[in-house]
């Protein structure tokens, strides 16, 4: 009976792990910090995505794909400098599964936030990026990464 049981078990983990780890196949990234002057600092959320796999924006409108959203835990020392930049090569284009104009990155997409010290003290930046993937033939769920960087 304990042997049935854990084949079981281990047979359901050879289906589960694999679409656990699909996002992290189709969409890899990379978080990085610059410093743009003194007590300025630029925060940045790289997602480098697999052919044929896209992301997308954070202005997708509603009723479309999972916009990517980015959240910074509230931080006492620093300033947002205005809103999260996206750098990439931004395609719009209707999509006729959602029904609405989607805007979404393919290859590479740069999601920076520039922060400012208040304090020339060490401090450290933490949040989340909340992100879906698709290609031309499915969508995966939205998944989270959390980041954790160093200033300065």
């Amino acid at each position: 009976m304990k042997l049935s049981i854990c084949l079981c078990f281990l047979m359901s983990l050879a289906f589960v792990r694999p679409a656990l780890g699909q996002a992290d196949d189709a969409v890899k990234w990379s978080f990085s910090v610059v410093r743009t002057g003194e007590g300025q600092f630029d925060i940045h959320l790289t997602a480098a995505l697999e052919d044929e796999w896209h992301t997308y924006s954070q202005q997708t409108p509603p009723g479309g794909p999972a916009p990517t959203a980015i959240s910074i835990s509230p931080n006492p020392l620093l300033t947002f400098d205005g809103p999260v930049k996206e750098i990439g090569k931004l395609d719009k284009h209707f999509e006729p599964l959602f029904g609405v104009q989607v805007l979404q990155y393919s290859g590479k997409v740069d999601f920076v936030q520039h922060v400012v010290l208040k304090h020339p003290v060490k401090t450290t930046v933490t949040g989340k990026v909340t992100f879906m993937v698709c290609n031309d033939h499915e969508c995966l769920p939205p998944t989270a990464k959390a980041f954790s960087l160093s200033l300065p």
